[in-house]
């Protein structure tokens, strides 16, 4: 099967990193964050119960998702780059589409060749002082079944969608007719062996190519 458009988890799928764990590490919040990441990407709370208690927890000015950003990059997967430019090459439609902040993944798509409208997050907002004011509360990709509002949106009726990724909000874009490649390479989620149609656990993202092509 061949898929007009392709879309991608970040964090855990085409960085090693989970951007709202890394900042809570930063300021000292750590382990709380790591658990409550993990009981949303294993299904265990809906995403929408712990979105907002993160942010406020953390507080991420705009020097830190600046920090962030190059973060992204600099821990990316191995064979990221290359499945971006081998399916681009090829002409199909690109997405990023992730329940982390949009401002700090946009670098991260740009290095991948994609625009500012081939990235679907959650923008987060700064008083003019750089401090933290809030995020955009109207974002589907901030509560459950947000990923399959946006690849619903992306899948026009002739076309066919594959989602690529590691947590059980990427398995959710099932309900909108798409196809799910669970990436294990980063993080291994019993769950998402369980739930997607393809699975892959290899460290580099080029083991997806031979279920996209």
């Amino acid at each position: 099967m061949s898929f007009d458009v392709i879309c991608f988890d970040c964090d855990s799928t085409l960085s090693k990193i989970e951007g709202i764990d890394e900042l809570a590490v930063r300021i000292g919040l750590g382990d709380e964050m790591s658990e409550l990441t993990n009981a949303a990407m294993n299904g265990e709370v809906p995403l929408e119960a712990i979105y907002e208690r993160r942010l406020s927890l953390i507080r991420p000015d705009r020097d830190s998702i600046g920090w962030l950003a190059d973060l992204y990059i600099e821990q990316i997967v191995d064979g990221v780059k290359e499945v971006f430019d081998t399916l681009a090459a090829q002409g199909k439609e690109l997405y990023i589409i992730s329940g982390g902040i949009r401002q700090a993944i946009l670098p991260l798509a740009n290095y991948l060749g994609l625009s500012e409208a081939q990235v679907h997050a959650v923008d987060i907002y700064f008083n003019e002082d750089g401090s933290y004011r809030d995020y955009d509360r109207n974002s589907p990709l901030a509560r459950s079944g947000g990923k399959a509002e946006v690849c619903k949106s992306l899948l026009n009726s002739q076309g066919s969608l594959v989602m690529i990724g590691d947590g059980k909000t990427d398995m959710e874009a099932k309900q909108a007719g798409a196809v799910v490649i669970g990436f294990g390479g980063v993080v291994d989620r019993q769950v998402v062996r369980e739930q997607a149609d393809f699975y892959s656990a290899e460290p580099s993202l080029v083991s997806v190519l031979a279920h996209i092509l």
